[in-house]
């Protein structure tokens, strides 16, 4: 142990006779350990609700939508071909959107029809039942599944249906061209219910096999565009326009971080306003620290002036209060990190806190714990305590060795 390190190790010892010092150095480790804890779990809930609503969206959407302009796609498969030769695509697969109206035997809503091939599509989403979206739309020539859709179930609670019930969908017909003409109304068979914990999605869309929306919509082997995943969606923006030279200048592509662009961007500055506010709480704490430490100069007078006359140098003095703010900044960080970890984890494992669907995008509330952000929080929170005990440990170090002899 340094000699510095001794000292200030010798200057925390609480003494009974004086105990206002000691209480300000325990509030102030309590300060930080409170800010600390708080921003702690408020980032976690930022970060987790941000990765989370990620991995939701690119669950039942794609990486990348390629279309052409104003018009369909009538020979997609060669367009597949091209698109899989790309460097950094994953899968591709058609699909069909259109839109109708659903009606049951209590209620009517409108729905977002998304047609997909089971063989080729790599939804990724939470159904009911032992089989994934893909099996339920591979009625494997079993005429009764043909007609088969899968809903939310926020649309199914909606019609008040369930798997097996049956639906009539009105759909405009695509190549119908007389306005004047209502359309007509197919039968359809709730195969199978699907949830994302996203209200847009689940009460808004339904998913059919993509042979049979196009029989229905009079577009045989016609496609509206194609989904594209790749194997780093940090990276979709250059394989995007990769993607567009292959095809060719009719073709676009689109890609999630464009589609989203406003709502991560909203979330990612929420973030950083969250720890700038929350930061106050330890620069509240950092006070205290201050306070502490010139008090405790004003006690330690004739303590400093008696190492000053055994020879230690001014640096050695500002190196011992210095430390002095350290302790206290890092014994607050680590019952802050043992607080913060431990609410997080109950977070995480009990779900006792549900959100408005209706109102946020997710119905629980994420926890999801960044080593990143643990660090730039410790790092911030000594950096802060430090700067707190800069000034106090330089008056330490401008005490002259008389006024210990004058204010003993």
């Amino acid at each position: 142990m340094s000699f510095e390190s001794f000292i200030a190790q010798r200057f925390l010892k609480i003494r009974k006779q004086r105990r206002l010092v000691p209480l300000i150095t325990i509030l102030a480790v309590l300060g930080v350990a409170v800010g600390v804890m708080v921003l702690i779990v408020v980032i976690a809930v930022m970060t987790g609700f941000q990765a989370e609503l990620k991995r939701r969206i690119l669950g039942i959407e794609s990486h990348m939508t390629v279309m052409r302009y104003n018009e369909w796609l009538s020979d997609y498969r060669q367009d597949l071909a091209k698109i899989n030769r790309v460097q950094g695509v994953v899968s591709s697969a058609p699909y069909v959107y259109s839109q109708g109206m659903l009606r049951s035997s209590k209620s009517m809503s409108a729905i977002v029809l998304k047609g997909i091939d089971p063989d080729l599509s790599t939804v990724q989403v939470k159904t009911t039942g032992q089989r994934d979206l893909t099996q339920m739309l591979s009625h494997g020539g079993n005429p009764q599944d043909e007609n088969g859709i899968v809903l939310g179930e926020v649309l199914a609670q909606k019609l008040n249906v369930t798997v097996g019930d049956g639906l009539l969908l009105m759909l405009v017909n695509a190549q119908q061209g007389d306005q004047r003409v209502l359309p007509g109304m197919k039968q359809l068979k709730v195969v199978g219910l699907f949830e994302t914990g996203m209200h847009q999605y689940d009460g808004t869309i339904g998913f059919m096999n993509i042979d049979r929306l196009q029989q229905l919509l009079a577009i045989p082997d016609i496609a509206t565009g194609i989904e594209v995943r790749i194997r780093d969606a940090d990276n979709v923006a250059e394989v995007a326009r990769e993607v567009t030279a292959a095809l060719g200048m009719q073709y676009w592509a689109t890609h999630w971080k464009q589609m989203h662009r406003n709502l991560f961007s909203m979330l990612e500055m929420q973030k950083v306003m969250m720890y700038v506010i929350l930061t106050l709480i330890i620069l509240v704490a950092a006070f205290n620290i201050a306070s502490a430490l010139i008090m405790m100069v004003k006690e330690k007078v004739k303590d400093i002036a008696i190492l000053k006359v055994m020879g230690a140098s001014n640096r050695s003095i500002q190196i011992i209060f210095l430390k002095k703010g350290g302790v206290i900044g890092l014994a607050g960080i680590l019952m802050g990190l043992c607080g913060g970890l431990i609410l997080c984890l109950i977070l995480s494992h009990y779900q006792f806190i549900d959100l408005p669907g209706d109102v946020y995008f997710l119905t629980t509330l994420p926890v999801e714990i960044s080593l990143a952000d643990l660090a730039m929080i410790v790092g911030g929170t000594l950096s802060i305590c430090m700067f707190a005990s800069f000034y106090p440990a330089y008056k330490a170090a401008r005490i002259k060795p008389v006024d210990g002899v004058r204010f003993s």
